[in-house]
Protein backbone atom coordinates (compact mmCIF):
# COMPACT_ATOMS: atom_id res chain seq x y z
CA UNK A 1 0.00 0.00 0.00
CA UNK A 2 1.38 3.50 -0.47
CA UNK A 3 1.32 5.17 2.80
CA UNK A 4 0.24 8.46 3.34
CA UNK A 5 -0.18 11.18 5.74
CA UNK A 6 -3.90 12.12 6.37
CA UNK A 7 -4.08 15.59 7.95
CA UNK A 8 -8.01 15.31 10.26
CA UNK A 9 -8.91 18.70 10.99
CA UNK A 10 -12.03 17.68 13.11
CA UNK A 11 -15.54 18.64 12.10
CA UNK A 12 -18.23 17.36 14.40
CA UNK A 13 -20.12 15.21 12.49
CA UNK A 14 -23.78 14.19 13.25
CA UNK A 15 -24.65 10.53 13.50
CA UNK A 16 -28.04 9.50 12.84
CA UNK A 17 -29.26 9.08 9.11
CA UNK A 18 -32.37 10.70 8.96
CA UNK A 19 -31.40 13.75 11.25
CA UNK A 20 -28.84 15.27 8.94
CA UNK A 21 -30.44 16.79 6.56
CA UNK A 22 -31.98 19.43 8.92
CA UNK A 23 -32.22 23.08 7.64
CA UNK A 24 -29.41 26.00 8.20
CA UNK A 25 -29.06 27.66 11.70
CA UNK A 26 -29.48 31.34 12.34
CA UNK A 27 -26.05 31.55 12.17
CA UNK A 28 -25.03 31.85 8.19
CA UNK A 29 -22.01 29.36 6.93
CA UNK A 30 -18.86 31.32 5.46
CA UNK A 31 -19.47 28.36 2.97
CA UNK A 32 -16.76 26.24 1.51
CA UNK A 33 -13.75 26.20 -0.60
CA UNK A 34 -13.35 23.75 -3.11
CA UNK A 35 -9.28 22.72 -4.47
CA UNK A 36 -7.53 20.17 -5.87
CA UNK A 37 -4.76 17.94 -5.30
CA UNK A 38 -2.52 15.53 -6.52
CA UNK A 39 -1.16 15.49 -3.29
CA UNK A 40 2.64 16.06 -2.45
CA UNK A 41 3.56 12.63 -5.40
CA UNK A 42 2.30 14.83 -7.83
CA UNK A 43 4.69 17.67 -7.31
CA UNK A 44 7.76 15.99 -6.24
CA UNK A 45 7.28 12.18 -7.90
CA UNK A 46 8.38 8.86 -6.40
CA UNK A 47 12.05 8.61 -5.47
CA UNK A 48 13.75 5.15 -5.78
CA UNK A 49 15.00 4.22 -3.08
CA UNK A 50 12.40 5.38 -1.03
CA UNK A 51 13.43 7.76 1.59
CA UNK A 52 12.20 5.68 4.45
CA UNK A 53 10.28 2.33 4.55
CA UNK A 54 6.88 4.01 4.57
CA UNK A 55 7.23 6.33 1.86
CA UNK A 56 5.32 5.71 -1.62
CA UNK A 57 7.73 4.02 -3.87
CA UNK A 58 7.35 1.61 -7.38
CA UNK A 59 8.50 -1.75 -5.85
CA UNK A 60 10.47 -2.51 -9.09
CA UNK A 61 13.00 0.04 -9.25
CA UNK A 62 11.71 2.61 -11.15
CA UNK A 63 11.66 6.71 -9.56
CA UNK A 64 8.95 8.13 -10.93
CA UNK A 65 8.73 11.73 -11.72
CA UNK A 66 5.96 13.99 -13.27
CA UNK A 67 6.48 17.44 -15.02
CA UNK A 68 2.60 17.39 -15.86
CA UNK A 69 -0.97 16.48 -14.23
CA UNK A 70 -3.44 17.71 -15.91
CA UNK A 71 -7.29 17.40 -15.32
CA UNK A 72 -10.27 18.49 -16.09
CA UNK A 73 -12.97 18.85 -13.16
CA UNK A 74 -16.79 19.92 -13.40
CA UNK A 75 -19.88 19.71 -11.60
CA UNK A 76 -18.65 20.40 -8.07
CA UNK A 77 -22.12 18.86 -5.96
CA UNK A 78 -23.34 19.10 -2.65
CA UNK A 79 -26.86 16.97 -2.09
CA UNK A 80 -28.60 16.47 1.33
CA UNK A 81 -28.14 13.24 3.33
CA UNK A 82 -25.17 11.81 2.41
CA UNK A 83 -26.12 8.77 5.04
CA UNK A 84 -29.52 7.90 3.30
CA UNK A 85 -28.42 4.09 2.38
CA UNK A 86 -25.61 3.26 4.98
CA UNK A 87 -25.03 -0.14 2.73
CA UNK A 88 -25.28 1.78 -0.59
CA UNK A 89 -22.87 4.94 -0.76
CA UNK A 90 -24.43 6.52 -3.77
CA UNK A 91 -27.61 6.72 -2.82
CA UNK A 92 -28.45 10.64 -1.13
CA UNK A 93 -31.26 13.27 -1.43
CA UNK A 94 -31.57 16.31 -3.53
CA UNK A 95 -29.11 18.36 -4.80
CA UNK A 96 -28.69 21.45 -2.82
CA UNK A 97 -25.72 23.16 -4.34
CA UNK A 98 -23.66 23.41 -7.35
CA UNK A 99 -20.49 25.40 -8.93
CA UNK A 100 -19.87 24.22 -12.55
CA UNK A 101 -16.41 24.76 -14.58
CA UNK A 102 -15.18 23.03 -16.40
CA UNK A 103 -11.97 23.78 -15.19
CA UNK A 104 -8.09 22.91 -15.90
CA UNK A 105 -5.82 22.11 -13.52
CA UNK A 106 -1.92 21.14 -13.45
CA UNK A 107 -2.34 19.12 -10.28
CA UNK A 108 1.96 18.84 -10.56
CA UNK A 109 2.41 22.56 -10.36
CA UNK A 110 3.91 24.25 -7.24
CA UNK A 111 2.90 27.62 -6.92
CA UNK A 112 2.92 29.90 -3.49
CA UNK A 113 -0.74 30.75 -3.82
CA UNK A 114 -2.12 27.62 -3.43
CA UNK A 115 -3.42 26.00 -0.10
CA UNK A 116 -2.24 23.57 2.11
CA UNK A 117 -2.93 20.30 1.04
CA UNK A 118 -4.83 18.21 3.48
CA UNK A 119 -2.46 15.31 3.22
CA UNK A 120 0.71 17.36 4.89
CA UNK A 121 4.33 17.33 3.96
CA UNK A 122 4.50 19.52 1.65
CA UNK A 123 1.12 19.04 -0.54
CA UNK A 124 -0.50 21.65 -1.70
CA UNK A 125 -3.77 22.38 -3.25
CA UNK A 126 -5.13 24.37 -6.20
CA UNK A 127 -7.94 26.92 -5.21
CA UNK A 128 -11.39 26.26 -8.11
CA UNK A 129 -13.93 27.98 -6.46
CA UNK A 130 -16.21 29.06 -3.32
CA UNK A 131 -19.32 29.07 -2.34
CA UNK A 132 -21.72 30.66 0.14
CA UNK A 133 -24.76 28.94 0.10
CA UNK A 134 -27.17 25.86 -1.16
CA UNK A 135 -27.46 27.31 -5.01
CA UNK A 136 -30.21 24.83 -5.66
CA UNK A 137 -32.20 25.14 -2.83
CA UNK A 138 -33.74 29.02 -2.46
CA UNK A 139 -30.05 30.24 -1.82
CA UNK A 140 -30.51 28.81 1.62
CA UNK A 141 -27.54 29.43 3.90
CA UNK A 142 -25.60 25.90 4.84
CA UNK A 143 -26.97 24.38 8.44
CA UNK A 144 -24.02 24.33 11.03
CA UNK A 145 -25.52 22.70 13.43
CA UNK A 146 -23.27 19.45 12.68
CA UNK A 147 -25.04 18.59 9.52
CA UNK A 148 -23.25 17.01 6.77
CA UNK A 149 -23.84 17.26 3.18
CA UNK A 150 -22.83 14.43 0.82
CA UNK A 151 -20.13 16.01 -1.56
CA UNK A 152 -19.13 14.70 -5.35
CA UNK A 153 -17.24 15.65 -8.43
CA UNK A 154 -17.17 15.07 -12.12
CA UNK A 155 -14.08 14.48 -14.00
CA UNK A 156 -14.78 15.54 -17.74
CA UNK A 157 -13.13 15.18 -20.87
CA UNK A 158 -10.85 18.39 -21.67
CA UNK A 159 -12.22 20.94 -22.87
CA UNK A 160 -11.86 24.67 -25.50
CA UNK A 161 -14.57 25.75 -23.03
CA UNK A 162 -12.58 24.93 -19.95
CA UNK A 163 -10.91 27.71 -17.39
CA UNK A 164 -7.31 27.50 -17.19
CA UNK A 165 -6.65 28.05 -13.55
CA UNK A 166 -2.76 27.24 -13.17
CA UNK A 167 -1.69 26.41 -16.80
CA UNK A 168 1.57 27.72 -18.01
CA UNK A 169 1.98 27.87 -21.49
CA UNK A 170 3.52 24.07 -21.61
CA UNK A 171 0.65 22.71 -19.84
CA UNK A 172 -1.56 24.56 -22.01
CA UNK A 173 0.02 23.26 -25.38
CA UNK A 174 -0.59 19.92 -23.86
CA UNK A 175 -3.83 20.62 -22.39
CA UNK A 176 -4.81 21.79 -26.47
CA UNK A 177 -4.07 17.92 -26.99
CA UNK A 178 -5.74 16.92 -24.27
CA UNK A 179 -8.64 18.48 -25.88
CA UNK A 180 -8.09 16.95 -29.55
CA UNK A 181 -7.42 13.40 -27.83
CA UNK A 182 -10.70 13.79 -25.54
CA UNK A 183 -8.26 12.79 -22.27
CA UNK A 184 -9.73 13.46 -19.01
CA UNK A 185 -6.33 13.05 -17.19
CA UNK A 186 -2.89 13.49 -18.53
CA UNK A 187 0.14 12.27 -17.34
CA UNK A 188 3.35 13.57 -18.55
CA UNK A 189 6.96 12.82 -17.02
CA UNK A 190 9.70 10.48 -16.88
CA UNK A 191 10.54 7.13 -14.94
CA UNK A 192 14.16 6.13 -14.55
CA UNK A 193 15.64 2.67 -12.92
CA UNK A 194 17.31 3.49 -10.00
CA UNK A 195 17.29 -0.46 -8.77
CA UNK A 196 20.44 -2.16 -7.97
CA UNK A 197 21.88 -3.98 -10.93
CA UNK A 198 24.09 -6.37 -8.63
CA UNK A 199 20.82 -7.98 -7.17
CA UNK A 200 19.15 -10.87 -9.40
CA UNK A 201 15.50 -10.19 -7.68
CA UNK A 202 16.52 -6.50 -9.16
CA UNK A 203 17.62 -6.70 -12.46
CA UNK A 204 16.87 -10.15 -13.87
CA UNK A 205 18.15 -11.08 -17.47
CA UNK A 206 14.53 -10.46 -18.60
CA UNK A 207 15.12 -7.18 -17.71
CA UNK A 208 18.34 -6.23 -19.17
CA UNK A 209 16.64 -5.14 -22.59
CA UNK A 210 14.71 -2.47 -20.41
CA UNK A 211 15.88 1.07 -21.27
CA UNK A 212 16.70 3.07 -17.85
CA UNK A 213 14.83 5.80 -18.73
CA UNK A 214 11.74 6.02 -19.85
CA UNK A 215 9.25 9.11 -21.09
CA UNK A 216 5.98 8.87 -20.67
CA UNK A 217 2.35 10.52 -21.84
CA UNK A 218 -0.58 8.61 -20.84
CA UNK A 219 -3.70 10.06 -21.74
CA UNK A 220 -6.88 8.78 -20.06
CA UNK A 221 -10.18 8.79 -21.43
CA UNK A 222 -12.43 8.14 -18.65
CA UNK A 223 -14.94 10.29 -17.48
CA UNK A 224 -15.96 10.10 -13.91
CA UNK A 225 -18.42 11.08 -11.44
CA UNK A 226 -17.07 10.38 -7.55
CA UNK A 227 -20.08 10.56 -5.74
CA UNK A 228 -21.09 11.18 -2.13
CA UNK A 229 -17.28 10.78 -0.78
CA UNK A 230 -16.02 9.89 2.55
CA UNK A 231 -14.29 12.52 4.58
CA UNK A 232 -11.03 12.25 7.13
CA UNK A 233 -11.65 15.31 8.17
CA UNK A 234 -14.77 14.12 10.43
CA UNK A 235 -12.51 11.30 12.18
CA UNK A 236 -12.58 10.41 15.06
CA UNK A 237 -16.11 9.80 14.55
CA UNK A 238 -17.47 6.53 13.50
CA UNK A 239 -18.19 5.47 9.67
CA UNK A 240 -20.38 3.04 8.89
CA UNK A 241 -19.29 -1.00 8.73
CA UNK A 242 -16.81 -1.70 5.45
CA UNK A 243 -16.15 2.50 5.04
CA UNK A 244 -12.99 4.15 6.74
CA UNK A 245 -14.42 7.33 7.35
CA UNK A 246 -17.69 9.28 7.82
CA UNK A 247 -19.26 10.48 4.84
CA UNK A 248 -20.05 13.92 3.47
CA UNK A 249 -18.70 17.88 4.28
CA UNK A 250 -19.91 19.57 7.60
CA UNK A 251 -20.16 23.02 8.08
CA UNK A 252 -18.52 25.86 10.25
CA UNK A 253 -20.45 29.09 11.54
CA UNK A 254 -16.78 30.72 11.93
CA UNK A 255 -15.07 30.09 8.64
CA UNK A 256 -14.87 28.64 5.21
CA UNK A 257 -14.13 24.92 5.28
CA UNK A 258 -12.03 23.20 2.56
CA UNK A 259 -13.53 20.73 0.44
CA UNK A 260 -10.33 19.08 -1.63
CA UNK A 261 -10.99 17.12 -4.43
CA UNK A 262 -7.57 14.95 -4.37
CA UNK A 263 -6.44 12.51 -7.39
CA UNK A 264 -4.16 9.76 -6.18
CA UNK A 265 -1.42 9.18 -8.67
CA UNK A 266 -0.37 5.49 -8.01
CA UNK A 267 -3.87 4.30 -9.36
CA UNK A 268 -2.42 3.63 -12.94
CA UNK A 269 0.33 1.98 -11.95
CA UNK A 270 -1.73 -0.66 -9.16
CA UNK A 271 -1.10 -4.66 -9.94
CA UNK A 272 -4.50 -5.80 -9.02
CA UNK A 273 -8.15 -3.68 -8.68
CA UNK A 274 -7.60 -3.79 -4.94
CA UNK A 275 -7.40 -0.56 -3.60
CA UNK A 276 -3.77 0.61 -2.31
CA UNK A 277 -2.30 -2.64 -4.18
CA UNK A 278 1.44 -2.22 -5.41
CA UNK A 279 2.72 0.03 -7.92
CA UNK A 280 4.86 -0.80 -10.87
CA UNK A 281 6.14 0.23 -13.78
CA UNK A 282 7.73 -2.46 -15.81
CA UNK A 283 4.50 -3.18 -17.79
CA UNK A 284 4.74 0.16 -19.49
CA UNK A 285 8.83 0.31 -19.71
CA UNK A 286 7.84 -3.78 -21.60
CA UNK A 287 5.82 -1.83 -24.47
CA UNK A 288 9.62 0.38 -25.36
CA UNK A 289 12.34 -2.46 -25.20
CA UNK A 290 15.02 -2.30 -27.78
CA UNK A 291 14.67 1.19 -28.25
CA UNK A 292 17.71 3.62 -27.61
CA UNK A 293 17.87 6.50 -25.99
CA UNK A 294 14.89 7.80 -23.61
CA UNK A 295 12.12 6.25 -25.55
CA UNK A 296 8.38 7.84 -24.84
CA UNK A 297 5.56 5.09 -24.27
CA UNK A 298 2.10 6.07 -24.31
CA UNK A 299 -1.03 4.81 -22.67
CA UNK A 300 -1.99 3.15 -26.33
CA UNK A 301 1.06 1.60 -26.49
CA UNK A 302 -1.29 -1.02 -24.03
CA UNK A 303 -3.71 -1.42 -26.03
CA UNK A 304 -4.35 -5.17 -27.13
CA UNK A 305 -1.80 -6.32 -24.47
CA UNK A 306 -2.60 -9.27 -22.13
CA UNK A 307 -2.89 -8.41 -18.79
CA UNK A 308 -2.98 -11.84 -17.25
CA UNK A 309 0.51 -12.45 -19.60
CA UNK A 310 2.75 -9.72 -19.71
CA UNK A 311 5.70 -9.72 -22.16
CA UNK A 312 8.36 -7.22 -23.53
CA UNK A 313 7.90 -5.76 -27.11
CA UNK A 314 9.27 -8.69 -28.50
CA UNK A 315 7.27 -11.00 -26.96
CA UNK A 316 9.53 -11.97 -24.23
CA UNK A 317 7.79 -13.51 -21.12
CA UNK A 318 8.18 -11.47 -17.89
CA UNK A 319 8.17 -12.61 -14.15
CA UNK A 320 7.69 -10.54 -11.53
CA UNK A 321 10.62 -8.34 -10.11
CA UNK A 322 11.17 -6.69 -6.53
CA UNK A 323 13.71 -4.04 -6.32
CA UNK A 324 12.11 -3.36 -2.42
CA UNK A 325 9.43 -5.75 -0.63
CA UNK A 326 6.03 -5.12 -1.50
CA UNK A 327 3.55 -4.12 1.26
CA UNK A 328 1.12 -7.05 1.34
CA UNK A 329 -1.69 -4.69 2.69
CA UNK A 330 -3.74 -5.12 0.16
CA UNK A 331 -2.84 -8.63 -1.65
CA UNK A 332 0.03 -11.36 -1.00
CA UNK A 333 3.45 -10.71 -3.04
CA UNK A 334 3.24 -11.82 -6.19
CA UNK A 335 5.35 -14.19 -7.56
CA UNK A 336 6.23 -16.02 -11.02
CA UNK A 337 5.13 -14.56 -13.90
CA UNK A 338 3.71 -11.21 -14.65
CA UNK A 339 0.12 -11.31 -14.83
CA UNK A 340 -2.30 -8.49 -13.64
CA UNK A 341 -5.42 -9.41 -11.57
CA UNK A 342 -8.62 -8.65 -12.27
CA UNK A 343 -10.27 -9.43 -9.14
CA UNK A 344 -14.20 -10.04 -9.91
CA UNK A 345 -13.73 -7.91 -12.83
CA UNK A 346 -14.53 -9.83 -15.60
CA UNK A 347 -12.87 -10.52 -19.03
CA UNK A 348 -15.06 -8.54 -21.95
CA UNK A 349 -16.95 -11.00 -23.51
CA UNK A 350 -16.68 -10.78 -27.69
CA UNK A 351 -14.56 -7.33 -27.20
CA UNK A 352 -17.33 -5.36 -25.48
CA UNK A 353 -15.66 -3.11 -23.21
CA UNK A 354 -19.16 -2.71 -21.15
CA UNK A 355 -19.01 -6.19 -20.27
CA UNK A 356 -15.41 -6.37 -18.57
CA UNK A 357 -11.32 -5.82 -19.78
CA UNK A 358 -10.20 -6.28 -22.90
CA UNK A 359 -6.44 -5.94 -22.21
CA UNK A 360 -3.83 -3.77 -20.03
CA UNK A 361 -5.09 -0.44 -21.76
CA UNK A 362 -8.91 -0.90 -20.55
CA UNK A 363 -7.04 -2.58 -17.01
CA UNK A 364 -4.68 0.42 -16.36
CA UNK A 365 -7.38 2.62 -17.26
CA UNK A 366 -10.26 1.22 -14.74
CA UNK A 367 -7.67 1.48 -11.73
CA UNK A 368 -6.73 5.30 -12.95
CA UNK A 369 -11.04 6.05 -12.84
CA UNK A 370 -10.84 5.43 -9.10
CA UNK A 371 -8.36 7.95 -8.30
CA UNK A 372 -10.82 10.49 -7.52
CA UNK A 373 -10.90 10.95 -3.08
CA UNK A 374 -12.24 14.32 -0.62
CA UNK A 375 -9.75 15.06 1.50
CA UNK A 376 -6.92 13.09 0.74
CA UNK A 377 -8.19 9.57 1.14
CA UNK A 378 -11.71 9.91 1.46
CA UNK A 379 -12.85 7.32 -0.39
CA UNK A 380 -16.06 7.78 -3.05
CA UNK A 381 -18.85 5.90 -4.46
CA UNK A 382 -17.03 5.92 -8.66
CA UNK A 383 -19.68 5.87 -11.40
CA UNK A 384 -17.43 5.72 -14.94
CA UNK A 385 -18.97 7.52 -17.49
CA UNK A 386 -17.40 5.40 -20.21
CA UNK A 387 -18.17 1.90 -21.60
CA UNK A 388 -17.13 0.00 -18.75
CA UNK A 389 -17.83 -3.26 -16.35
CA UNK A 390 -19.03 -2.10 -13.60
Amino acid sequence: MLRRLVHASFVAPCIAALACSGGATSTPSPGVVFAASGEVLALRGYAFPPPSMDAPAFVDGWDVKFRRVLVTVDKIKLFDNPDKVPTDQSQTDALVAEVDGPWAIDLAKSDPSNLAGKGGGGEQAVKIATLENQNKKGNAAFATDGTRYAFGFDVVAASAEAKAVNLDSDASTDYAEMVQRQCTVLYVGTATFQGDKTDANCYPDDRKTFPDAVDFRFCFKTPTSYVNCQNPDNDPALPFPGEEHLRGIAFESSQQVVAQITLHTDHPFWDSVVHDSPAHFDQFAARVTGQTGTPTVELEDTIGVDYTRVTTAQGQQLGWRYCIDPPTDAHPKFKGEMAFDPGSVAHAVGGDPSSGLRDYYDFTSYDQSTQGHLNSDGLCAVKRNYPSPE
